[in-house]
């Protein structure tokens, strides 16, 4: 039988024909392609022509197409529409992947002919970006073990191994633990302040489960966040938030804490076998940030910003708490519940008032009629394009009448989904022979779907979402670059979120509204009067969301930088250690948050969650040329395009900054926006 991911996949844009693919064609075809990749790295190492640019780094970029056309499809697949046998192939292809990458970063001869290379640099006569592919390959290697003698080189092949099977075993114990636990109320009551259509969610849900006439609410997001923010039974909202903050913390064999402790030690030792002081260290050297000390810094300025204010909202939300007559102390299950409460009182808005102005379909024209007028894409509809579920949408992407990319959106939860949203690709964009192959790429969400009563209805934190990963999207579907490793999203880790975080602004602009806020069923636009009050609201409890994006990158930095030193690691000693510091609440026995921080330990954030706060001040400073000059101005708009979307990681990221910009980013309009400015 014929193993559809070894041969054309004659699809309309070459996208993989997923409904070919079966479990059973992952690791044949894997092993198959890694034998392939072998082959075109002995071509390259074994040849007797001089070391060339182009006979070395060149080739060595374009080697392995197949390998890497066939491991998106799985971990795509792993992370979007998973299960027990598609888990387990991944975590074998995870390892054979692993150990083929060591074995070619450590292939002596082929590092040889790329140090000799690297070692020529200067008079090669090299533009821009061929000599940043030059010193990405070089750094590649020595940062991967090239550089060590034998014996190091056999333990950074383990750890290596040992790090790929771990990090993949915490992702896939955390969704276990977010789709197991199930909230069924059967008493209609214990639904009080409870929307209608997250009601009838979760009618849908007990129905799906054979509990008809019955509630069914799960810790993914569309049934979690509404819960805790409106169900007047304090008492549920406990055991929820419980459910939640336990995940992967029962001592149990899905508990996660052994596994963080493993992580934390293997990266450290990794760290220190190259050369470095701590794990951070090593991830630094690669980021803007460039060191742990500046990152410190730059957390402690904002945080000293924002902890007074934080307590100053704390209080607020205390003050109402007693108001309305609850004279118990304010849990954390109690936050977000009373603060849905102050939100309308203060700005007489709440997400029931404003969802019905963004049915999904509405704010996925408004991403695209955005797009369109900023930077003149058009999207159309192609359902013949594969997808791996009926939920997923396909789009042809088009800049005029070019076609430049492939686009698909997967905006609803299932079981075999992770949770949180991200954006991904298929296919990286690159240049052969002079012709733009053209990107796979596609957003992933957690949005209520629609039911028998409502169409799909999203809040204004979840239409900043899609506007969010559709930013990340738009980075890698306008890439522009020769090669793949270099093109759309491969830039510095704390540079990738400002295209996704600076697009979020546009949500709050009126002449972005206009283009898709209708009321689904009366078509009234988004009143004037409501954006008023939404950006009076914006900066809603802006301090404590900064004082908790700060404590996690503080948690990030201490469990890569500081405690990864010591002998033993209590995952909750440590957490409890840099929470204190910032907590305004009780500690919630048997809670833990590190043992689900998937950014850092299942994701590519380690290190680096500090760089949603970094990002946040590039994406205000460079949002406030967009304001200065009319949000939709075609000449900063076509800046921004042709000097940060379309350069990748060909160009310092500082150095793309200041092409568009003109000068280094200011920290103020962050503090301005957030209400922290003295």
């Amino acid at each position: 039988m014929t193993n559809p991911l070894l041969v054309p996949f004659n699809t309309p844009h070459d996208v993989p024909p997923f409904e070919k693919i079966e479990n059973e064609h992952f690791l044949p075809a894997l092993e198959e392609a890694i034998e392939l990749a072998k082959v075109e790295i002995s071509d390259i190492e074994n040849q007797e022509d001089t070391p060339t640019f182009y006979n070395t780094i060149v080739q060595l970029e374009n080697s392995g197409e197949l390998l890497g056309r066939i491991s998106h499809v799985i971990f795509n697949l792993n992370s979007a529409e998973t299960n027990d046998e598609l888990q387990q192939v991944t975590q074998k292809a995870s390892a054979l992947l692993t150990e083929f990458d060591s074995e070619v970063k450590q292939n002596k001869a082929l590092f040889d002919r790329i140090a000799s290379i690297f070692g020529q640099k200067d008079s090669l006569d090299l533009n821009e970006e061929d000599a940043i592919l030059l010193e990405k390959t070089y750094k590649s290697f020595v940062r991967s073990g090239s550089g060590l003698n034998s014996e190091d080189k056999k333990r950074f092949t383990e750890i290596q191994m040992d790090l790929a099977k771990l990090t993949l075993t915490f992702g896939e114990n955390v969704l276990a633990e977010t789709n197991d636990f199930k909230l069924i109320i059967d008493k209609k009551e214990d639904l009080s302040g409870l929307p209608e259509d997250v009601v009838g969610r979760a009618s849908e849900l007990a129905k799906e489960d054979g509990m008809e006439g019955k509630w069914v609410f799960t810790l993914q997001a569309p049934s979690y966040i509404p819960f805790l923010e409106y169900a007047d039974n304090r008492a549920l909202r406990e055991k929820m938030y419980r459910a939640y903050m336990s995940k992967a913390f029962k001592g149990d064999e899905r508990d996660n804490q052994d596994l963080v402790s493993r992580i934390v030690k293997l990266r450290h030792e990794k760290a220190k076998l190259l050369g470095y002081g701590s794990y951070a260290q090593f991830v630094l050297e690669e980021r803007m940030a460039e060191e742990p000390e500046k990152v410190r810094n730059f957390l402690e300025e904002i945080l000293n910003k924002a902890l007074p204010a934080a307590r100053h909202e704390f209080a607020e939300i205390n003050d109402l708490k007693s108001e309305l007559g609850f004279d118990y102390p304010l849990e954390r299950w109690d936050w977000a519940y009373f603060s849905e409460k102050l939100r309308k009182k203060k700005f007489d808005l709440d997400d029931e008032i404003i969802k019905p102005y963004f049915k999904l379909e509405q704010v996925i024209d408004g991403a695209f009629e955005t797009a369109g007028k900023l930077y003149g894409l058009k999207f159309e509809a192609n359902p013949n394009i594969p997808t791996y579920h009926p939920d997923v949408m396909s789009y042809e992407v088009f800049d005029g009448d070019e076609l430049i990319a492939v686009f698909l959106a997967d905006f609803f939860p299932r079981k075999g989904k992770r949770p949180g949203a991200w954006m991904t690709s298929f296919r990286e964009q690159k240049t052969i022979e002079g012709e733009r192959v053209i990107p796979h790429v596609s957003i992933v969400c957690n949005f209520t779907p629609s039911s028998e009563d409502s169409p799909s209805l999203l809040k204004f934190d979840e239409v900043k979402t899609l506007f969010h990963e559709f930013g990340h999207a738009l980075h890698g579907m306008l890439a522009k670059t020769n090669y793949a490793s270099l093109s759309g999203t491969s830039v510095f880790w704390d540079f990738v979120e400002l295209p996704s975080q600076i697009f979020e602004n546009w949500c709050y602009e009126k002449e972005c509204l206009d283009l898709f806020a209708s009321h689904y069923k009366t078509g009234e636009q988004f009143p004037i009067e409501l954006l008023d009050r939404l950006k009076a609201s914006a900066n809603f409890q802006e301090a404590y969301a900064t004082l908790r994006q700060i404590t996690f990158g503080l948690l990030d930095m201490s469990f890569h930088h500081s405690v990864a030193k010591e002998k033993t690691i209590n995952v909750m000693e440590i957490e409890s250690e840099i929470f204190g510091k910032t907590d305004l609440f009780p500690r919630v026995e048997n809670t833990n948050m590190s043992v689900q921080f998937g950014h850092i330990f299942a994701g590519g954030y380690a290190a680096g969650y500090y760089s949603y706060k970094w990002a946040e001040v590039l994406d205000a400073d460079a949002f406030a040329l967009f304001q200065q000059n009319g949000v939709f101005d075609k000449a900063t708009a076509k800046s921004f395009k042709e000097n940060i979307l379309s350069q990748g990681g060909t160009k310092h990221p500082m150095t793309l900054y200041k092409q568009f910009r003109g000068s280094e980013p200011s920290m103020d309009p962050l503090l301005k926006r957030a209400g922290l400015l003295n």
